[in-house]
């Protein structure tokens, strides 16, 4: 893959404004001989778009990774082996990340499914229309602190909407303090209050529903038309789903940003911790709870009900609240469920391969 990449703007000369600095210089350390560093910017189904030092890569990864599950996903720093003798190109380590933003498995699979690593901000796109809701944004927020990034949220087409106070005030009350950005991607205005997150060498994220102008905001972030833009139905105010894959693009500021396709679920995966952080005046109310495991249903002297009724907590926030970590426990539940039913399919075939083993050599010394 050359440089003239059709779907972004990146360039091996941009290599240390994709976040390349000294703490991965030590870890890519061990690494001598022909290996060189290289970052994904796109990940397919069995090769990864890399961009090097020197050059943009289509890679698959080794054996060895394959084997023990490392699969790389965009964000991630890893190692390329580049061995001109044996002609050999190909992913062989993935440098330990930062962090990782994830979610649950979508469906019935269990486990983590992880979106993109070394992450610094996600800005959480929405828009003052059919797509605001407060208990998507608190899905949001429980895995972008589960990752340890800082979380915006970004109010796109703000000039479609009267009054914005509103809409400001009702994320204020409900999801606590947090950065609320309103802007207008189309209209390029309010863009500037991004800037402070967008400094050399920073990754962003966006993540938001499909038709919330996530394209749009990233083309005139880029100042290039690198993503397509979908229309907008009228009776839902949803769009078709223009962005199918996480990808990384460079932006002139000298940060990078990752697009994601809208997500139809966000399932918390066992964010149980950031729950509790997400929900910090549940948690100094529940305090003065007579019984310290008081989930906050009909047991007697319970503070969190009492604060509900007196108005300090709204009673759809305990409810969601309540939810969430009925969730957040069943995604556990199903993992180790997982994990079980996986070790006892495994007993089972070594059981069958004993047997099997057993009568082939009562057989042989029938014979």
């Amino acid at each position: 893959m050359n440089n003239s990449s059709s779907y972004c703007n990146i360039s091996t000369d941009s290599f240390l404004n994709l976040g390349w600095n000294e703490n991965w210089e030590q870890l890519f350390a061990p690494f001598q001989g022909p290996y060189s560093p290289g970052r994904v910017i796109t990940a397919h189904k069995t090769r990864y778009d890399v961009v090097t030092p020197t050059e943009i890569l289509s890679l698959p990864i080794s054996g060895a990774m394959k084997a023990k599950k490392h699969i790389p996903v965009v964000g991630d720093f890893v190692a390329v082996l580049q061995d001109e003798k044996t002609a050999t190109q190909m992913i062989v380590s993935i440098l330990e990340r930062k962090n990782c933003l994830s979610r649950g498995g979508a469906g019935e699979s269990a486990g983590e499914q992880v979106l993109a690593a070394n992450i610094d901000t996600v800005f959480i796109v929405t828009e003052p229309g059919h797509d605001f809701s407060i208990p998507r944004l608190e899905r949001y927020l429980l895995i972008i602190r589960s990752s340890g990034a800082t979380p915006v949220i970004i109010f796109n087409k703000s000039d479609t909407c009267d009054d914005m106070s509103e809409f400001l005030s009702q994320v204020k009350s409900e999801l606590g303090e947090i950065a609320v950005i309103p802007i207008s991607a189309l209209n390029n205005t309010g863009l500037e209050q991004l800037n402070s997150f967008l400094a050399p060498g920073k990754t962003v994220i966006f993540l938001g529903s499909s038709g919330v102008g996530k394209s749009t905001l990233i083309n005139t972030l880029t100042g290039t038309t690198v993503q397509k833009t979908g229309e907008i139905r009228e009776d839902d105010g949803k769009g078709r789903h223009t962005t199918t894959v996480r990808h990384l693009v460079s932006l002139p500021s000298g940060s990078c940003l990752i697009d994601t396709p809208g997500m139809r679920e966000i399932r918390i995966w066992t964010a149980e911790e950031s729950v509790q952080d997400a929900f910090e005046d549940i948690a100094k109310f529940s305090q003065g709870c007579r019984f310290s495991d008081c989930t906050h249903e009909q047991e007697p002297g319970c503070a969190v009900r009492q604060a509900v009724e007196e108005g300090e907590i709204s009673a759809g926030r305990l409810e969601r609240y309540k939810k969430l970590l009925k969730e957040a426990a069943f995604e556990r539940g199903k993992a180790e469920i997982g994990l079980k039913r996986f070790e006892k399919i495994r007993y089972k075939g070594i059981s069958q391969l004993a047997n099997e083993y057993r009568e082939k050599k009562k057989w042989d010394a029938y014979r």
